[in-house]
């Protein structure tokens, strides 16, 4: 039923947290004209949990739902993101309480900077650059996940497989290994399809390492 998981998850030590059946928010990437990509990050509006603070748009959970579902749903009520035009990649809980009550951060893509519209719990939305994102007076929880939601620079030369070009710029999800963000890097007419090279010059946690990224195969980016 919609809206049967609005409400406060009480645990034993008091705490509480939006959801009766937790709580997802999307994490949504699009490649930047100039190079590069950036976040959808929401200005929470001042009346609400750590109002005035940059987090991702999301909510509570629905009994029905599963944490994909709901993020997809609440980034369209938040800010104006039309389902078919995200891309899901992966999901990472992010937070959890003694009462059973999880956050789950769902990353997904788009071609580009959507235009987004508010709804009364922003005050704002903006496409951030993924690494001016911590520059932000960010919501504690998310401050606290972002370091393992980063994603690491890959460029990948596809050579003359289009339908490998077709699917860049992209996330990909390398579970333990963290995430990429893998963007093509034309070789010339008869290159063979490869990964490039990696930009993570500062790492930080999850940051996939070089073996893991030279790993990657042609199914993992396609999938």
């Amino acid at each position: 039923m919609r809206g049967d998981g609005d409400g406060w998850s009480l645990g034993p030590d008091g705490m509480r947290h939006w959801g009766k059946f937790g709580a997802a928010g999307l994490l949504l990437r699009a490649p930047l004209a100039g190079g590069g990509v950036a976040v959808l990050l929401q200005h929470r509006a001042p009346w609400s949990h750590q109002g005035g603070t940059w987090a991702l748009p999301g909510g509570a959970l629905d009994s029905h739902e599963s944490p994909t579902t709901a993020a997809v749903r609440e980034a369209w009520e938040e800010a104006g993101i039309r389902p078919d035009d995200v891309r899901v990649r992966g999901e990472r809980v992010t937070a959890s309480a003694p009462s059973g009550w999880i956050y789950t951060t769902v990353v997904a893509d788009t071609t580009e900077p959507l235009r987004t519209s508010r709804n009364r719990e922003s005050t704002e939305l903006a496409w951030v650059p993924e690494d001016e994102v911590a520059d932000r007076q960010l919501h504690p929880g998310f401050a606290a996940a972002w370091p393992g939601l980063r994603a690491a620079p890959a460029r990948v030369s596809p050579g003359d497989d289009e339908e490998l070009a077709a699917a860049l710029p992209r996330i990909v999800d390398l579970a333990e290994d963290g995430f990429l963000w893998l963007h093509s890097e034309p070789d010339g007419p008869g290159a063979d399809a490869r990964i490039v090279d990696t930009a993570a010059e500062n790492p930080v946690d999850a940051v996939p390492s070089e073996a893991a990224v030279l790993a990657l195969t042609r199914s993992q980016i396609l999938g």
